[in-house]
């Protein structure tokens, strides 16, 4: 990892950067690449065997891997921006709590990612906090004409940020009552 910038209170931009970047690209918009870290209590990270359709250390255990939105990439110093949600419990939120220049970690990717249907009249987003990486990539591709309604579940008030401009952009913040569930006040705002 190169660097760290705090987005929100919550959120953090990761720089991770290596000699194994190149040849990297973004793919579709709101792409994927997942992260492999660590062991907890160490910096080294171990890539076990890809086997079509995970990875899988000799014995049959899974590594710790989440997978991530990338945001930004430059070919030339071969840099790679992803944002993750510390919210103070799990294995990714622990390690950007933690993370320091120079500590490691291994990306496979990118994967997946969207087509923009250009025809829709109208598009809803809806995510939790994680989610707001690739809803930023999305909203600038949106057709102007069309309507898009943004729902975000957020842990505080203080996650809200700015997202991408639309002119026809209509954003709902839902702030997660306490002691409910991950997802219960987004589920609410989509049936709604």
């Amino acid at each position: 990892m190169a660097r760290l910038a705090p987005v929100s209170p919550r959120l953090v931009r990761i720089t991770l950067t290596g000699p194994d970047l190149v040849g990297f690209g973004l793919g579709k918009p709101a792409a994927s690449v997942r992260l492999l870290l660590p062991p907890t209590g160490t910096n080294e990270v171990v890539v076990p065997a890809w086997n079509g359709n995970e990875f899988l250390f000799d014995g049959g255990e899974r590594p710790v891997i989440r997978t991530l939105t990338p945001l930004r990439f430059d070919p030339a110093t071969l840099e790679l921006d992803v944002e993750i949600v510390r919210h103070g419990h799990g294995p990714l939120s622990t390690w950007a709590s933690a993370a320091q220049p120079g500590d490691r970690g291994a990306i496979s990717g990118p994967g997946r990612g969207y087509e923009v249907d250009a025809d829709a009249p109208s598009y809803l987003l809806a995510g939790d906090e994680s989610a707001l990486p690739a809803m930023r990539q999305l909203i600038p591709l949106l057709p102007v004409p069309s309507q898009v309604l943004v729902l975000v579940e957020i842990g505080s008030l203080d996650a809200r940020i700015a997202l991408a401009p639309h002119p026809q952009l209509r954003a709902q913040w839902h702030e997660l009552p306490a002691g409910a569930r991950g997802g219960d006040a987004l589920v609410a705002a989509v049936l709604a």
